[in-house]
């Protein structure tokens, strides 16, 4: 291996013992530092040539051409010491090119050459402008540095200002509340519409209830599923009373920092005494206000402070008078019993999904700036749709618009609208399957759920079924129209029940009638849930059983609501394995009964299945009515095709 060595004096030593790592670290700043020393020189100092090179000439050339006479003129730029060079051309010829000759600092042999043969001499110095471009870059960095730490300065002046403004609340404030939402826009909960409308009476005219000395209510709670309008509930009081409005999520008053809720809260009611009278709108109060005690043995989180804080400021020593606070939720069983007692939220005003008066109501609202065909009838959407909330209606019809938009129609026919109520409570139609024998099996099984719906007196009428499958997984599907009074009221009978779980168990009786037991598939799944499920409620619930009038289970409690760890079994095992018999019997026995009725009718379903193999979609009307030819129907489903 080679080595360098250094001549020290006399002797020579080894190049690495001499030169450290700090000395070639140091080399090589420097010779970054000469670069860009040399490139500043070189566009500030010497301007860039032409893209053509210039002629040039050897001094002593230079000297040769004026002895034979060739020169003309002779210009000198002492700052850059050259000299500009013209020879003297032909008559006929245009003038020579210009050349450039380097000049030494002293040059007496020129001078004399130039004498002596009477050249034309002139001495021409360019401006030199190296100094002040070197003091307008020197000052266009002192200004980057400059601007550089303003900016850190500024950020962090913000930032001491943010930790100082932590405590301030995020509540957005509207001195007159101008939603462009009455309550004239809000369809579909009349008894919420006419309880709020009081509350707007003690914004505009609270000497009307002070002067028979009645008190202002402190808060509304506004309760229900979501989608129902409570929001819009709000904005609408906010519209009609046109009052100072504040309005906040429940969320915003949570933080990291421990008192920063508590601190916003104070904040926020500060506010709105002094703008008073006035409206404060929480929404998702749950987020904020869940049952103390939670963490289970420490109570000292900043929910609670935060929590604590709204309870003193709503009903404390001091009355905020004037103050109404609105508050949205969907979970009030998470509530604190504090936060629901009188002097707080002294009125819970409930906003339930809507009934068919109420859904024909929203559909006409939404309904104002869509185009409908005249065979459209709102009236036959409300009927259509039990149970789908105010939301849910609206994305109905805005989904029909799409629909309408992507098929290049004018305006929404009824076919999509049937398509937008089958995308939203079932999911997005995907491409026909082939004929194969996964098709023929879909066709009996749903058959087979239509078919029970068809022939059980107690069951609710077939809508339509279909084989065109759906996103999610979903091959096909039996849809029934569910009574609306049933379903808006909650309560069912024992014999829909049955027929409902018989019905659920329509699609495996059909596969194994057909195909056998080796054949049958796992697309009863879902079906098989809900039957244990309805079958469940039935015996512990429902006390429809040889169990008697005995509540066997109820909901236990959660360990976030802090209301303890789950409870034990409300029953003895006894009793359990007596429920897991009646369960397995009740569903056995609607089982059978299934397997019965297709067995029946076997015939009959293998023309129903060629058929909806064909036309792949089948209207419960067109249905009924091939049944009919066949078999007579119960007076029930008579009634409801009449």
């Amino acid at each position: 291996m080679k080595r360098s060595w250094i001549k020290i004096g006399m002797g020579w030593l080894d190049a690495k013992q001499i030169i450290p790592q700090k000395t070639i670290i140091a080399k090589r700043l420097g010779r970054i530092l000469g670069s860009w020393m040399m490139a500043q020189g070189l566009l500030l100092g010497t301007p860039a040539f032409a893209n053509n090179t210039p002629k040039t000439l050897t001094y002593s050339q230079l000297l040769q051409k004026i002895e034979a006479g060739e020169v003309q003129k002779i210009e000198e730029d002492p700052s850059r010491q050259m000299a500009k060079v013209t020879l003297k051309g032909d008559k006929d010829k245009k003038p020579s090119s210009v050349y450039w000759v380097s000049l030494f600092e002293q040059n007496p042999e020129l001078m004399r050459e130039i004498r002596a043969n009477n050249v034309e001499y002139e001495v021409s110095p360019t401006a030199d402008n190296s100094a002040a471009m070197g003091l307008i870059v020197n000052m266009l960095i002192i200004f980057g540095v400059l601007a550089f730490l303003l900016m850190i300065l500024r950020r962090s002046t913000q930032a001491s200002g943010q930790a100082m403004n932590f405590g301030k609340s995020r509540a957005r404030f509207q001195m007159e509340a101008k939603t462009g939402i009455l309550f004239e826009d809000v369809a579909g909960v009349e008894e919420a519409k006419e309880e709020l409308q009081e509350v707007v009476t003690f914004l505009k005219q609270p000497e009307r209830f002070t002067a028979i000395g009645a008190k202002i209510p402190r808060g509304v709670l506004l309760i229900g599923p979501p989608g129902t309008g409570k929001t819009l509930l709000a904005k609408a009081i906010a519209g009609e009373a046109g009052v100072p409005f504040f309005s906040i999520s429940g969320s915003e008053f949570v933080e990291m920092f421990v008192g920063v809720g508590a601190s916003r809260v104070r904040d926020l009611f500060r506010k709105a005494k002094e703008n008073s009278p006035c409206l404060i709108f929480i929404d998702e109060i749950d987020a904020v206000g869940r049952q103390r005690g939670a963490g289970i043995g420490g109570g000292n989180d900043e929910r609670e402070q935060t929590l604590n804080q709204l309870l003193t400021e709503m009903d404390g020593f001091e009355g905020n008078t004037g103050i109404i606070v609105i508050a949205a939720t969907n979970r009030p069983d998470v509530l604190d019993a504090a936060l629901l007692r009188p002097g707080r939220f002294d009125r819970q005003v409930m906003v339930d999904l809507p009934s068919f008066n109420g859904r024909l109501g929203i559909l006409k609202v939404h309904a104002r700036n869509k185009k409908l065909s005249e065979e459209v009838s709102l009236d036959a959407i409300a009927r259509r749709t039990p149970g789908l909330s105010g939301a849910d209606l609206a994305n109905l019809l805005n989904e029909a618009a799409i629909l309408t938009a992507r098929r290049r129609k004018e305006a929404i026919t009824p076919l999509e609208i049937d398509d937008a109520i089958d995308r939203i409570t079932i999911g997005l139609a995907l491409t026909p399957l082939l004929d194969s024998k996964k098709k023929r099996l879909i066709a009996y099984h749903e058959i087979g759920h239509a078919l029970l719906m068809t022939l059980l007196k107690n069951s609710d009428p077939l809508n339509k079924v279909t084989i065109i499958p759906r996103s999610g997984g979903i091959g096909g599907f039996a849809q029934q129209m569910f009574n609306e009074e049933m379903v808006d009221s909650g309560l069912y009978t024992k014999s829909w029940l049955i027929d409902r779980i018989t019905i659920c168990l329509g699609g495996r009786a059909a596969e194994m009638e057909v195909f056998g037991d080796a054949e049958v598939t796992n697309g009863a799944t879902s079906d098989i849930q809900t039957v244990t499920n309805l079958a469940r409620e039935m015996i512990t619930h429902y006390g429809m059983s040889d169990l008697g009038l005995v509540a066997l289970e109820s909901p236990s409690g959660e360990v976030f609501l802090g209301r303890g760890f789950p409870s034990q079994s409300e029953y003895s095992e006894e009793v359990a394995t007596q429920i897991d018999h009646l369960i397995r019997s009740l569903a056995s026995e609607c089982y059978e009964q299934a397997r019965a009725i297709i067995r029946e009718h076997r015939m009959l379903i293998d023309q129903l299945v060629e058929l909806l193999l064909e036309v792949e979609t089948l209207d419960g009307e067109q249905f009924r009515q091939l049944v009919a030819e066949k078999t007579p129907l119960p007076k029930r489903q008579l009634a409801t095709r009449s």
